[in-house]
């Protein structure tokens, strides 16, 4: 099976992110992608910290991550790599990682070696 370019942004983005969040991210499911020479998008399942689920996103060159919350319902995450094309991704998975750590308790981080 030959894979599109959109399938291959997506892998090497779960790639990136499994590498620069080492430890602290569960394996990453790609889904919803969509490939088309007017629109591009997709989608990266993975659970962080053993404690949320966090989508992240990419939307016509727009990336963000939000933690999932029900089945429906999510919480954006703030970062100022908003493009992909201009993303520095050490920067936004630095940004990941603080806006995570800001909502699990110091107590669940330390007990699992994370702080």
């Amino acid at each position: 099976m030959q894979l599109n370019d959109t399938q291959k942004m997506a892998i090497n983005v779960s790639d990136y992110l499994e590498k620069n969040l080492a430890g602290k991210i569960g394996s990453c499911d790609i889904f919803n992608v969509i490939d088309d020479k007017n629109y591009r998008a997709f989608s990266i399942r993975f659970k962080a910290y053993d404690y949320f689920i966090v989508l992240f996103n990419y939307d016509k060159g727009v990336i963000g991550c939000s933690i999932q919350y029900g089945e429906n319902s999510f919480i954006s995450l703030e970062n100022s790599q908003k493009w992909y094309e201009k993303a520095d991704f050490d920067v936004f998975c630095k940004e990941l990682k603080a806006q995570l750590e800001l909502r699990i308790p110091d107590k669940f981080l330390e007990a699992n070696g994370w702080k």
